[in-house]
């Protein structure tokens, strides 16, 4: 690209599981009216000044994903002081930062904010987002915008998911995947695939129950006498017959082709395979996380990341799992908070005191927040009087590890937790955080299938977290 031309830019988000790899007239088509969408949606750019990017790379970033939007105003962002149809049944506990109250159901994290920040203010742009399926891309994208003409399910015209851009970017030759997304698929949102960049840069998907005592991991590793030399013989042979095949190869062949070298190169070193079994791990730490889906998700997040995974995502409810539009106190309490307190304050204590927070970036934060004023499914027959809606304008994330000046609370709400009044950050905030974290230069740009350029990122990172709270 010349010097000064212009970049196409869209800050969208989806995902995908299947594959489409042949771009017929129809598509291609579709496609180049959403390249011209694109340039409308978010803007057609130059050259411009970046934020600074944090000073601490990170080896890898987790993000854990509380699918369905968890309530802000009965977590991180309570108001005691609030009528009582906003401020809700909980009360608050103090924390080992001085002045900050977080929710009764969360005893371990209120010990453990030394060890993360909260930043208060997430936002999304717009209310037309208030929908589990079009909020979850742009925030498992960092973006704050669609693709004209994508919507509810994903399709390779979506924006790519952070471990799709990663690996574009920064491909793997090492057999170790760019990205991986467990315990199972949030079917069908978009955002968490490679959208237009094509299959070969999906992310891996895991849909396993680790609590099944089926669950085994043999499938990553060689079987019993099966060497290393005798699988590079077999390479070798393969690679022989392809050399007298490759005239005519097709794009998909390639792509195929390119997938069978990653599967060689995990084979070979037999280390994700090791990361997967979580019989490795002592039976008294595999219960500090606690017994259910959520404490193996994490633990085995954790051993990822140990691994050199990149990009884990670690999805804590199948989808709207925290959609709490009936029963919000009963939910959060029985469930939802107990669950997450063990498991998070668990994985905060292991990757403390390993060292392995100081390069890693985790993040918890859901696709929005909820309504401050109690009252589920409003307007319609199903009306609950215990529950909370979908609330794209204000809604609390934690930050922690990869030079994230812990103990922070970073952005502060009004009276009823429905606005902010301090700097709000949105997702493309988050993504320019998360892609500084990992040393990638935000004006890069990544190419769909038709070779077109969008500049990768177009957020601000988010400074405050490695400096002073901002209250």
């Amino acid at each position: 690209m010349s010097a000064g031309a212009a970049r196409v830019y869209g800050p969208h988000a989806k995902l995908v599981m299947q594959v489409k790899p042949m771009i017929g007239r129809r598509t291609a088509l579709q496609a180049i009216g959403w390249g011209g969408g694109a340039a409308l949606c978010g803007r057609v750019r130059g050259t411009e000044t970046r934020p600074p990017q944090s000073t601490k790379p990170a080896r890898s970033v987790l993000f854990v994903f509380l699918a369905g939007g968890p309530s802000h105003i009965d977590t991180f962002d309570m108001k005691p002081e609030a009528p009582a149809e906003i401020r809700g049944e909980f009360q608050s506990i103090a924390t080992k930062t001085p002045g900050f109250r977080i929710c009764e159901h969360l005893p371990l994290l209120a010990q453990r904010t030394h060890k993360y920040t909260v930043v208060r203010t997430l936002s999304l742009k717009s209310q037309a987002d208030a929908v589990h399926e079009l909020a979850t891309p742009l925030v498992l994208s960092g973006t704050d915008a669609r693709p004209p003409g994508t919507g509810t399910v994903w399709s390779r015209n979506d924006w790519p998911c952070y471990a799709a851009a990663l690996d574009f970017v920064r491909p793997r030759t090492d057999g170790l995947p760019s990205g991986i997304s467990l315990p199972y698929r949030l079917e069908p949102f978009p955002g968490q695939d490679a959208g237009f960049l094509g299959p070969l840069f999906d992310p891996w998907q895991l849909n396993v129950d680790l609590n099944n005592p089926r669950y085994d991991p043999q499938a990553m590793r060689l079987p019993d006498g099966f060497s290393t030399q005798r699988l590079a013989q077999r390479r070798q042979l393969l690679q022989r017959y392809r050399e007298h095949r490759s005239a005519g190869k097709t794009a998909v062949q390639q792509q195929f082709s390119k997938h069978q070298q990653r599967a060689f190169a995990l084979l070979s070193r037999g280390t994700m395979a090791q990361a997967f079994d979580l019989e490795r791990e002592p039976a008294a730490v595999r219960a500090r996380y606690g017994d259910h889906i959520w404490g193996q998700t994490l633990l085995l997040s954790r051993r990822l990341i140990e691994t050199g995974v990149p990009i884990v995502q670690a999805n804590l409810g199948h989808p709207n799992y925290w959609d709490t539009h009936t029963e919000n106190f009963k939910g959060h309490k029985e469930t939802l908070l107990p669950r997450f307190d063990r498991a998070f304050a668990a994985l905060l204590d292991d990757m403390d005191s390993s060292g392995l927070l100081e390069e890693t970036l985790v993040i918890a934060m859901g696709e929005f927040g909820r309504t401050p004023k109690i009252g589920g499914n409003v307007g319609t027959p199903t009306y609950s009087p215990t529950g909370r809606d979908h609330w794209v304008f204000c809604f609390s994330g934690l930050f922690a590890g990869a030079g994230v000046q812990p103990g922070q609370v970073i952005g502060r709400s009004d009276r009823t937790a429905s606005y902010p009044v301090t700097e709000s950050y949105h997702p493309s905030d988050v993504g320019a955080t998360i892609f500084s974290t990992l040393g990638v230069d935000l004006q890069r740009e990544i190419h769909d299938r038709l070779g077109r350029p969008y500049l990768l990122n177009d957020g601000q990172v988010i400074q405050t977290l490695y400096g002073s709270a901002n209250t």
